[in-house]
């Protein structure tokens, strides 16, 4: 039986290589990508992507969006709240996995399939791996074609000049050994612009670089 599947969708590299990773496998449908905005300045929350950007994703990927919006600040029982009507909709649309793109982190990992538990979704991890295996995998997004740009640095953890930094190789090897090479202890996130996953690329420019809440966030805008 061919399984229908939601792929959780950040706007980064990892959700992106997810979607890749999912496509060589056979009997898959992917009906939608899943994606949370900040209902005040629709954006993704944490990136900061702008919405307009990943409705291009979605459009490069040939993919329907699932957009759902989360008020600013959200509590986490509200934000409970709003994925359960997701997944409701989704279990009437016959989801049978939510695809995440979590790497290593064992605790996000389980907060998940508590979320799942009794829906009837089952939930999956493709890009699961070692903590050792990041740097690997990092550097087969890059060979594979995924070109990304950082989006958002946690200054405690990683110097602000890699915001708006392109993710490729030269970054890589500028990382402090600290930093995950893909950032998921929260270092850094990213908006993935081209790759195999998409029919064709997003053209973008760099904008503005601000701190904010503790973070620094450079605005990723379409090119035109």
């Amino acid at each position: 039986m061919n399984s229908r599947l939601l792929l959780s969708w950040s706007s980064g590299k990892d959700s992106a290589w997810t979607l890749h990773a999912i496509r060589q496998q056979p009997a898959v449908e992917i009906i939608g990508l899943l994606t949370t905005f900040n209902e005040t300045n629709n954006r993704v929350a944490m990136h900061g992507v702008r919405m307009e950007l990943v409705e291009k994703q979605a459009e490069a990927a040939g993919i329907p969006l699932w957009s759902v919006p989360l008020p600013f600040p959200c509590s986490n029982e509200e934000y409970e709240t709003r994925m359960r009507a997701v997944i409701e909709r989704a279990r009437s649309e016959g989801v049978t996995h939510i695809a995440f793109g979590d790497l290593f982190l064992e605790d996000i990992r389980a907060y998940r399939e508590r979320m799942m538990a009794g829906t009837g979704i089952q939930p999956i991890f493709p890009l699961w791996r070692a903590r050792d295996d990041s740097k690997a995998l990092a550097e087969e997004m890059l060979a594979g074609g995924l070109r990304a740009a950082l989006t958002t640095v946690d200054p405690k953890q990683l110097a602000p000049s890699f915001a708006g930094r392109l993710y490729d190789e030269r970054l890589l090897a500028e990382l402090p050994p600290s930093v995950d090479p893909c950032g998921e202890n929260g270092e850094f996130h990213t908006f993935c612009f081209a790759g195999p996953m998409f029919q064709h690329s997003i053209p973008i420019q760099i904008g503005e670089t601000v701190t904010r809440d503790g973070f620094v966030f450079t605005d990723i805008l379409p090119f035109t």
